[in-house]
């Protein structure tokens, strides 16, 4: 192989031991710019000296006045200085400019002239894209930038004048860094960060142009200056503004619309009265900007308010309702024919003006921004359509001066739709529009006032032209889909029964009806169901048109091509060439940019890798760097699946790709590959013993795996042979002339006519007896000898088809040489055996032996399905289109943040070993569930000496902790999993830069040459360090610490080391066993006088000085959490982050080492252009990996999965609307830095604070893809509980974004086919699934109408046109069998995994009631989203993503799911039994009570009283405004329907008709309340002490209500059937009199009237938990329910074992 020699730092090596321990004050966090002459292998890179020493270079600048200069400081230290920035925050801001700049230029093609200067190019770039935001700002306000430096480029840096120019640029982005490090909560604010850079970079100019102060004449001196001048002077006051705001938002609960956020402070600084305003040196506090002032005269919302109400989704997304409801009114008019299609019914002259009429009025009113314009062209529409219709009627007919009229009216028509016309245009060549956008002259904002208002954000976001195609195609196709679909099964079968009922008005109805004569009523009640799924049906829509471009997109990425196993080793031969190709870095070219012949050339490489065109592994097989090199990777990959126990001990070896040695020709593919290859091989031989030599050869080399393992047996048998008899001896010399004798029968292609074939299969079975003798680790040395001399006798006298004569086999060489020598004592003293703990030998042998030996085909290894699945998808992504990886040098510095707050590090053993009352304990749940895994756990133990189970738990308690933490959701499993960033980059930064003799050189513990690669005998027990570590030459860790950081933002980890709180030490341990990890937390000082500092403060631990070591220390203006508290966590770490990426990692999370490997060629994506623009957040797929914990996780997972493929799939190609969903996706750092960062963070609206980020970027002129070639590990809740608490918050996370400036934005600066795609992927799919359960309401409701009316019977009993409805209904079931989430599920696992087990999967999920599951959680959504946006109430919700083994009480679930879905199933329970009773089309209705019986959700906290939660119930009408308090009262009143509906149906009534019959009724009620109300007054006040008085009051009122009953039996119609029927009526009253008092509490609670409430409600919800856990209580006391529910709902392996358990423990199922 040609391997150019990379450049290699030239000091540093093996300096972790060598290096002398610092003092305490020079501790630094990854490079020592401190001190240069540390010996730290990051200081040989003259990239690093070249960053330094331009930072140095403060030369003739004028010094600060009042502190001594240092002449060792830099332009940092100059700046800190004279503005005032503190010390910790420059030092921070040093390492972090020098790193970047470092490995910039260590990226520049072609390299610097001169390496140890700071090449300006990088600079300037640089400054450019940190930048470029301000410049934005300032030419968006029409003001002049303060970065004043020469447009010309620059050269070297050597001459004055350009390092001036070098130098000032430096400052510029030096001075933006520090005032971005130090802003704090400012940092969410980017334009508010835009107004004080634009402030002091204008400071900076005067002093680098030495003016004088106006007014002092002095030298000028900047405003923020002094210890901490800019914190105290700048930072402090807007953050006081902020935490006023805040304070005044009563923690969320005060409408958005009272108090400003983050985004309100943010926009203030969008107009040219920030400028005005607030000025400069000093600021003016008196501002009204600032919450110094009073509120009433203090600025309020800036740019948007967020208003309550569900308008929001309406007016966020107007284009898309006028559609639908325009397209409505269209099939309505057109139906109305009657044509058997639509376009026949357009031949009538009338339908088409009345189609035109009204569209365009509706049109009118849309468009106009303005009222009077509006009017005005309403009244101009009106005025041409009547003048048309006037003249129609005055001529009789269409006369040509009508036909005049209609002219004119569409020359009006015309000139309205002219802006529309141009917007269409502009649509079509979307680079024009972007332009324009982006163009700040007043001229064109003049010009495009009248139709959108002018703001910062949401200005060039259209695409390109082909992305424009791709996603209007896709959505034309999804809306004619739906147009036809609605029209001819929807809207044209409920024509007639809309007609039969309108021309039919005489309907004699079975109560009082107001409207008597009409039926528009019911009209309308039969229409609702139906409008509504036609507004929602376009989700369904969307979801069949996504699952099948999906899956189209992920043929053509060639995902799912090898899908298992035994895909892969069909294909293993190129994987290798494969791993060479994507891995390894290629040959640098003096162009950096790829030209077309290259890109052609590799897209041949990859096509020929793909479908195996070629020999690849031939050039594998010629280049040992090359074999080398894989083995080193691949088994790099199967010790890290060892030492996470997938795999154990025999399925490693058979796994390992063994290096070159025993002088073995072909490359030693892993075992697994070779099984039965040799026995085939030989009964290919034995079968056709006179095949010739050439012809036997070509039939096994057919196969590539059985030509190695042929020709690695014969060799590992000649050197094991050499091996095992003296040199020196006849014996030694006879073996070795038996094998050239052989080699040269092969050699001539003579061998088959020499030689017996039928002999192989006696000498076969003798070398597997030797080689099992050899394995033995007492060996018998006579036994051997008997074998060998069987062999000799075997292969000298008998293999030969000729006999020799013995002094013929003496010629030869094959008998010993002394004619006295008898053949029989052969070996006797010949043979020597190697050291028995030799342990490289024993190794060789077991491998000889599995080759020799193995009949099995070893598909089932490994037997972990993980570790399956995880080869299969890592082999599979190196056949997929990635970029090609850059060296280690070369690549883009990436840093990983991961939040933290006090979720669990590692699972104490307590934790682990305490029981529940089934007697299960967690570690007894792991163990079961991961069976495989704790065996392979034990098997290591033995390994380091302990035997016996028991012992592991007490001698090995921090192993078994991790082991368990490894498998749950906790910070150590993320910990392990990102550090492996760090492993592989060590390993490839070695391989980078190895030669074929660092390769191949003796590791350094000495073992010698043939055992390259192979474990040592000393580290025979323990396997932590990989092999690939013993050849590692000493610079790659540095090389690796310059390139990746870890930051964990642990926000209470100071808290927790005062209280020694555990979690502290574990975090500490962490530290201590990962180089590369830092931990961020936020300290606090108490000061005198209560007052408390608070500082941001980043950790290590350091190897020198043994312990935790405090590298920065940044001061805080205030309190870290303001707003939400991940974001304010992240934002708090960022400044501690570095490189050009940034991983945001949540603390659920994992990765894996093979996809570390491929994190380079993710980074490479930056540099490609998708669309017009490149990337600036790259999305990572996902896998989830907690579906094999219950059932319920796996329904969560399994919908998980198909989102976080298929759907982002989608998202990010065709549609462009992929947004960040706070998982594993990489942030181009600096483009984030510099506009408001990785999330947002304003109280409750930013509840759902990842998606906002991704609305920023899009907003901004960002691009987000999507790459499916790596994968990150992903934990997802396991319980029911913690499901719906997730399903809870994302809901509500849904319903703030429904009112938030971002969606509003979206929907109005996309074009109309994105805005489709975002309203469908966010918010919409909320808002449907509410509208889904809006429409079971519907319709049940609206049928219950028609049945108690009597409407039903007189009208539509006969009918056979309502179709409609029962395609509604069709729809509706599909739905709930999970149509939204089962459809892209299904396609997805046919995808990656085939389609039969995508089937089987899918009915196994069936038959362990996944759709009830999917529809559980659909209700959980509605209620909560419809809620957040009705009230309010959105929170974060702690799911704890622990394992769930604990069972729940009655009274705990039924106080969790209450309110949402147990009333709700009763409610629709009723309706159900009422029209079953009342109507007589009752044959379909209990088909559908399975189907309603669950919708909606709530959860609340559990372990309070009834009364405390029932109060905790009602908080959300507390907070809620007056609109949505007369909703919710609206909404309440449909209970009142039941009375009024069943009175009239009583047979008491008589068939009276009356209102009165329905007044008197109330009667019942107050008489039920009363009676109430005096048997609890009675027990209050005499069932303690006066009983008998309490029993007498019992007595009469049950008398008194018995004769009542009595009476009315027997002097009016009432019948006992009637008391049942009004209980149906009056139950429901009740409950809404309930409802409504709620919302009227704070009128009530200071009346008699509320102890009342409260007692019927506590009344109320005793009868709910009867009614709704009687059948439950029931099916649990059924004998063999448990167990079956059991086998439901957990994994098969944990029910298997919990069984066996209780059999071995006597314990019984509860």
């Amino acid at each position: 192989m040609n391997r150019r020699p990379m450049r290699v730092p030239t000091r540093g090596r093996n300096i972790i031991h060598a290096q002398p321990r610092p003092p305490v004050g020079d501790v630094y966090n990854i490079i020592p710019i401190h001190n240069l002459r540390i010996d730290h292998p990051s200081l040989g890179y003259p990239e690093v000296r070249a960053a330094a020493a331009a930072l140095r270079a403060t030369g003739d600048l004028r010094k600060p006045p009042f502190v001594a200069w240092d002449p060792n400081h830099d332009l940092l230290d100059w700046l800190g200085l004279f503005f005032g920035f503190q010390k910790d925050n420059v030092k921070n801001q040093r390492e972090h400019l020098v790193l970047h700049l470092a490995n910039s230029q260590m990226r520049l093609q072609p390299p610097p002239t001169i390496p140890d200067a700071l090449a300006p190019a990088v600079l300037r770039k640089f400054r450019t894209k940190l930048l470029r935001n301000y410049t934005s700002w300032c030419s968006y306000l029409g003001q002049q930038s303060h970065i004043s430096v020469s447009s010309r480029r620059i050269g070297t840096g050597t001459g004055s004048g350009e390092s001036n120019e070098l130098r000032r640029e430096l400052l510029y982005v030096s001075l933006y860094l520090l005032i971005w490090g130090e802003s704090a909560n400012l940092r969410f604010t980017p334009e508010c960060l835009c107004y004080i850079f634009h402030r002091m970079a204008s400071e900076l100019n005067q002093v680098l142009d030495e003016k004088s102060d106006p007014e002092t004449g002095a030298p000028y001196l900047p405003w923020p200056s002094g210890e901490c001048g800019y914190l105290k002077n700048v930072v402090i006051p807007i953050y006081q503004t902020i935490k006023t705001e805040v304070e005044s938002s009563r923690n969320g609960k005060a409408p958005h619309s009272a108090w400003r956020n983050y985004d309100d402070i943010n926009e203030y600084f969008w107009s040219r009265r920030c400028l005005q305003g607030l000025k400069w040196r000093p600021l003016v506090y008196s501002c009204n900007f600032f919450a110094t002032t009073p509120k009433e005269s203090r600025v309020g919302k800036t740019g948007f308010v967020e208003q309550r109400s569900f308008w929001n989704v309406f007016r966020s997304f107007d284009k898309l309702w006028v559609m639908l409801i325009l397209f409505l009114q269209a099939m309505i008019i057109v139906a109305w024919k009657g044509k058997k299609f639509p376009w026949m019914a357009l031949e009538s002259r009338d339908t088409q003006y009345s189609l035109v009429s009204r569209e365009t009025a509706w049109l009118g009113v849309r468009m106009a921004l303005k009222f009077a314009a509006a009017l005005t062209w309403t009244v101009l529409f009106a005025v041409f359509y009547a003048r048309i219709w006037s003249q129609k009627k005055a001529d009789g007919r269409w006369s040509d001066e009508a036909n005049r009229r209609i002219v004119s009216f569409l020359e009006a028509v015309f000139a309205f739709v002219l802006p529309e016309l141009l917007a269409l245009g502009l649509f079509i060549v979307p680079w024009i529009r972007n332009v324009l956008e982006e163009l700040n002259w007043p001229v064109l904002y003049w010009l495009t006032w009248w139709f959108q208002t002018r703001i910062f954000v949401g200005r060039g976001v259209r695409e390109g032209l082909v992305n424009n195609f791709k996603y209007t195609l896709f959505w034309i196709v999804v809306l004619a889909s739906k147009f036809a679909f609605s029209y001819f099964l929807q809207i044209k079968p409920l024509v007639n029964p809309t007609k039969i009922l309108l021309n039919n008005p005489s309907v004699t109805y079975k109560w009082h009806e107001f409207f008597n004569n009409t039926n528009r009523v019911a009209v309308v009640l039969l229409w609702v169901p139906v409008v509504l799924i036609y507004f929602m049906d376009l989700q369904i829509w969307y979801a069949v048109y996504s699952s099948l471009v999906g899956a189209a997109i992920g043929l053509f990425s060639h995902l799912g091509e090898i899908r298992n196993i035994e895909q892969l080793r069909l294909r293993f031969q190129f994987f290798a060439n494969a791993i060479k190709f994507n891995l390894m870095a290629e040959e640098p070219f003096l162009s950096p940019k790829m030209t077309l012949v290259k890109k052609l050339r590799d897209a041949i490489h990859r096509f020929r890798l793909r479908y195996g065109l070629g020999q690849a592994f031939n050039k594998i097989e010629s280049s040992q760097v090359e074999a080398t090199t894989f083995a080193l990777i691949w088994n790099e990959i199967i010790e890290t699946f060892r030492e996470e126990d997938l795999i154990n001990d025999q399925e490693h070896e058979l796994l390992e790709l063994s290096p070159n040695c025993w002088d073995i020709r072909v490359v030693r593919w892993p075992c697994v590959l070779l099984c039965n290859e040799l026995l085939l091989a030989l009964s290919q031989a034995t079968e056709l013993p006179d095949e010739s030599d050439r012809s036997l050869w070509l039939k096994i080399c057919n196969n590539e795996y059985r030509r190695c393992a042929v020709l690695e047996a014969y060799d590992s048998v000649k050197y094991l042979l050499l091996l095992i008899i003296r040199d020196g001896t006849d014996e030694y010399s006879i073996i070795q002339n038996l094998f050239k004798e052989i080699d040269n029968k092969i050699a001539t292609e003579t061998f088959t006519k020499v030689y017996k074939m039928s002999l192989l299969q006696q000498i076969h079975a003798k070398l597997i007896s030797l080689v099992k003798l050899l394995k033995q680790p007492d060996k018998d040395l006579s036994e051997a000898v008997n074998i060998l001399q069987a062999l000799y006798e075997l292969s000298v006298r008998e293999f030969p088809r000729d006999k020799k004569s013995i002094e013929k086999l003496r010629a030869e060489g094959l008998a010993p040489r002394s004619p006295t020598s008898d053949a029989g004592f052969l070996f006797e003293n010949a043979v020597e055996f190697l050291d028995a703990d030799d342990v490289m030998f024993d190794k060789q042998v077991r491998r000889l032996y599995t080759i020799l030996t193995s009949r099995d085909s070893m598909h089932n290894v490994p037997t972990n399905l993980e570790a399956r699945r995880r080869i299969a998808f890592f082999s599979n992504s190196l056949f997929m289109n990635m970029p090609r990886a850059p060296t280690v040098e070369k690549m883009m510095a990436l840093s990983v943040l991961t939040p933290y707050y006090d979720e669990d590090v590692l699972y104490s053993l307590l934790n682990l070993r305490s029981e529940n009352e089934d007697g299960i304990s967690t570690l007894f749940y792991l163990q079961k569930i991961y069976e495989d895994e704790w065996e392979n756990f034990l098997e290591r133990m033995r390994r380091e000496g302990v035997q016996k189970e028991d012992d592991v738990l007490k001698t090995k308690q921090r192993e078994v902790r991790l082991w368990a933490s490894y498998r749950g959701q906790t910070l150590s499993r993320t910990v392990r999993g990102m550090m492996y960033y760090y492993r592989a980059l060590k390993m490839l930064a070695f391989l980078d830069t190895a030669s074929e003799m660092d390769i191949k050189k003796p590791p350094q513990d000495g073992l010698d040459g043939p055992h390259l690669g192979m474990t040592s005998p000393s580290r025979n027990l323990n396997r932590s360090t990989s092999n690939v570590n013993l050849l590692y030459k000493g610079h790659e860790h540095g090389s690796a610490l310059m390139k990746f950081t870890y930051v964990v933002t642990c926000q209470l980890y100071g808290q927790h080391k005062l209280k020694g709180d555990a979690r502290a030490e574990e975090i500490f341990y962490l530290m201590k066993n990962n180089e590369a990890l830092r931990v961020a937390y936020v300290d606090e000082v108490h000061l005198a006088r209560d007052e408390i500092e608070y500082y941001s403060v980043l950790v290590k631990y350091d190897q020198q000085q043994h312990g935790e070591v405090e590298i920065y220390r940044i001061r805080l203006p205030g309190p870290l959490k303001l707003g939400e508290g991940k974001p304010e966590n992240q934002n708090h770490a960022i400044i501690f982050t570095r490189g050009d990426a940034l991983q945001t990692i949540d603390m659920n999370q994992d990765n894996y080492f093979e996809e570390a490997l491929k994190m380079r060629n993710l980074l490479e994506e930056f540099n490609n252009f998708y669309g017009i623009r490149k990337p600036t957040i790259l999305g990572v797929r996902e896998n989830v990996f907690t579906g094999s914990v219950s059932s319920l996780a796996w329904f969560m997972s399994a919908q998980e999965t198909s989102f976080v493929t298929l759907g982002q799939r989608v998202l990010a190609n065709p549609l462009k609307v992929r947004m960040h969903y706070g998982h594993p996706d990489v942030f181009d750092r600096f483009w984030f830095l510099s506009r408001g960062g990785i999330s947002k963070a304003s109280k409750v609206i930013n509840i759902s604070e990842d998606i906002f980020s991704g609305f920023n970027c899009t907003l901004r002129g960002g691009n987000v893809t999507h790459h499916e070639y790596i994968q990150v590990g992903k934990g997802r809740d396991v319980g029911l509980n913690q499901i719906s608490m997730f399903e809870a918050k994302v809901a509500s996370g849904n319903g703030e974004q429904v009112l938030s400036r971002d969606v509003y934005r979206l929907g109005h600066r996309l074009d109309f086919f994105r805005m489709l795609s975002v309203f469908y992927t966010t918010v919409g799919f909320y808002f449907n699934t509410m509208l889904l359960v809006m429409t079971v309401y519907a319709f049940l409701w609206g049928r219950l109408y028609l049945a108690l009316s009597g409407i039903e019977n007189a009208k539509l009993a006969d009918t056979s046109n309502n179709k409609a409805l029962g395609t509604m209904l069709n729809q509706q079931f599909i739905i709930q069998l999970g149509l939204f989430t089962a459809l892209p599920m299904v396609v997805e696992n046919s995808l990656e995994h085939g389609f039969l087990p995508a089937i089987w999967d899918f009915l196994t999920m069936q038959l362990q009631l996944a759709s009830l599951f999917y529809t559980f959680s659909m209700g959980t959504r509605t209620h909560f989203f419809g809620r957040t946006i009705l009230h309010g109430g959105a929170k974060y919700r702690a799911t704890g993503r622990g394992f769930v083994v604990q069972h729940k009480s009655f009274a705990e679930n039924y106080r969790l799911y209450a309110r949402s879905h147990f009333v709700k199933a009763i409610e629709l329970g009723i309706i159900l039994t009422v029209y079953a009773s009342e109507s007589s089309m009752t044959k379909s209705t209990f088909v559908y009570i399975a189907l309603m019986i669950s919708s909606c959700g709530v959860f609340t906290k559990a372990e309070h009283s009834w009364e405390k939660w029932w109060y905790e119930e009602q908080d959300h009408l507390r907070t809620t405004g007056l609109w949505g308090k007369l909703l919710e009262i609206i909404l309440d009143l449909r209970f009142f329907f039941f009375q009024y509906g069943i009175v009239y149906q009583l047979h008491i009534t008589g068939g009276n008709k009356s209102i009165a019959v329905y007044l008197l009724s109330w009667i019942y009620m107050v008489v039920a309340v009363g009676i109430y109300i005096i048997i609890s007054y009675a027990g209050d006040k005499y069932a303690a002490k006066e009983h008998i008085y309490y029993r007498l009051v019992q007595f009469l009122v049950i008398a008194l209500t018995v004769l009542v009953l009595v009476i009315l039996l027997k002097f009016t119609p009432f019948e006992v059937l009637d008391f049942v029927t009004s209980l149906l009526a009056f139950i429901p009253t009740g409950w809404g009199i309930i409802l409504i008092a709620q919302v009227l509490r704070p009128f009530l609670e200071t009346t008699v009237v509320w102890d009342t409430v409260v007692a019927l409600a506590r009344l109320y919800d005793l009868l709910l938990g009867v009614i709704v856990l009687a059948p439950v209580a029931l099916l649990s006391w059924l004998p063999g329910f448990q167990s079956m529910q059991t086998r439901i709902l957990f994994n098969e392996g944990f029910s298997r074992g919990l069984q066996i358990s209780r059999l071995l423990t006597g314990k019984k199922s509860n």
